[in-house]
């Protein structure tokens, strides 16, 4: 599988950065972050499999609400976050938590084929972060489940085959009709577009 473009990864690094920027001052979430052996940029709140280079990011979560002893710098509206903000913070770590899910999933289905060899600590540690991270809503987890069938085909041989295809017809000097060349970028952006990455 194809080293995924720095784009996307810069993108998902936005979103987790705007999460930081929503951070204050008390308690924080520990995210790793890492590059699996198949490129694939992975933010979890588990801790990667042993001997695996990782980046620990902390995520400030909101406030406690202060007690009745709680001092009265604690209980001031300018140490905790806005309500945007916390709504902002909880749809990024949410965004997490199903990317992780649908990951996890499709590498669970691909490795549990017999098609890759692969350990049982391996298979292990994608069922703990299934379990962690998928929903328990069957409708959500049906959801889930289905990107992870999308995400497959999109890495499978197939769509490589008509992303490279693609390449070709958009080479300067390729000789190809314009209604060859829309067909399969349609097909492309139909089929082969991750729905995570």
């Amino acid at each position: 599988m194809a080293r995924k473009p720095p784009t996307h990864r810069a993108l998902l690094c936005c979103l987790l950065a705007a999460s930081l920027v929503t951070a204050t001052s008390a308690g924080a979430a520990t995210i790793y972050k890492w590059i699996d052996a198949q490129g694939t940029l992975h933010l979890s709140s588990e801790k990667p499999p042993a001997g695996v280079q990782y980046e620990k990011l902390s995520v400030a979560s909101a406030p406690a609400q202060p007690t009745a002893r709680g001092s009265a710098a604690a209980r001031s509206s300018s140490s905790r976050a806005s309500p945007a903000q916390a709504a902002s913070r909880s749809e990024v770590l949410a965004n997490l938590r199903v990317r992780e899910c649908v990951i996890a999933l499709e590498a669970l289905e691909r490795l549990t084929s017999g098609a890759e060899p692969t350990s049982a600590s391996e298979l292990n540690r994608l069922q703990q972060t299934v379990s962690r991270n998928c929903s328990s809503d069957p409708g959500r987890r049906r959801e889930e489940e289905e990107m992870a069938a999308r995400l497959r085909v999109a890495n499978g041989p197939d769509c490589a085959t008509a992303r490279q295809r693609l390449a070709q017809m958009m080479q300067a000097g390729a000789d190809v009709g314009r209604e060859q060349l829309r067909s399969q970028q349609q097909f492309v952006s139909e089929s082969c577009t991750p729905p995570v990455r």
